[in-house]
C-alpha cells in the first residue's frame, strides 16, 4: 500500500549529530536544547543512533555517571537505514517489523535526513492504526491480569465495599457481577 509520499520529503534534514567522544551529559544536554528525543552519532560515517530511553536504560537505570559514560559507550550502532526515494509506508513497515521508531535516510551512503514515526504520523496521520499495532503485545497481556485480580474496595454499581471484579469496564462486587 504506497501512499505516494518519499521518506525524504518527510525526514529530518538536518538531524541533531554528535560524535562519540561526548559525556552523555553533554549528549542529554544537546538534545534538550535542540528539542529533540534522538540524536544521530556519526564521526565521518554513520555509526549509531542514542535516543532518550537508551540514556534511561543504560545509564540513569544503573547509576553511572552521565559525565563518566560517553556516547560510543551506549550508542545503538545495529543500524536499519532506508533510501530517501522509498515511500512513507515502507519505511513504517520496516519499523514495525524491527520495532524500532527511528530510520536513518541515506542516499549513495551518505546520511541526509532522519526520520521518525511522528514524522510520518505528521504527514500522513491515518498511519496510527499500523503504528498502533506494533506496540508491545505485552502491555495488554500485563493489563489484563490487572482485571483478573480481586481487589477490596467501593463497588461501582451498589456503592457497597467488598471484594471487586473487574468486569465491562467497572469494579463490581460478587452480587453486582451476577
Amino acid at each position: 500500500m504506497k501512499i505516494g509520499v518519499r521518506v525524504e520529503e518527510a525526514m529530518t534534514k538536518n538531524p541533531v549529530v554528535v560524535n562519540t567522544s561526548i559525556s552523555i551529559s553533554e549528549c542529554a544536554k544537546i538534545m534538550e536544547d535542540n528539542k529533540v528525543g534522538s540524536v544521530i552519532v556519526k564521526e565521518g560515517n554513520l555509526l549509531g543512533i542514542i535516543t532518550e530511553e537508551d540514556i534511561v536504560r543504560k545509564v540513569v537505570s544503573k547509576k553511572l555517571s552521565t559525565d563518566g559514560v560517553t556516547t560510543k559507550n551506549i550508542m545503538e550502532s545495529n543500524l536499519f537505514t532506508i533510501s530517501g526515494k522509498e515511500d512513507i509506508y515502507d519505511a513504517l513497515m520496516l519499523m514495525k517489523d524491527k520495532k524500532i521508531s527511528h530510520l536513518p535516510v541515506v542516499q549513495n551512503g551518505e546520511l541526509i535526513g532522519f526520520l521518525t514515526i511522528k514524522d510520518i504520523l505528521k504527514i500522513q496521520p491515518r498511519l496510527s492504526e499500523m503504528v498502533v499495532e506494533s506496540f508491545d503485545i505485552r502491555e495488554e497481556d500485563k493489563k489484563s491480569e490487572l482485571f483478573k485480580k480481586k481487589i477490596e474496595g467501593e463497588c461501582d454499581s451498589c456503592k457497597n465495599f467488598s471484594n471487586l471484579h473487574y468486569d465491562n469496564s467497572k469494579w463490581v462486587c460478587d452480587e453486582c457481577l451476577e
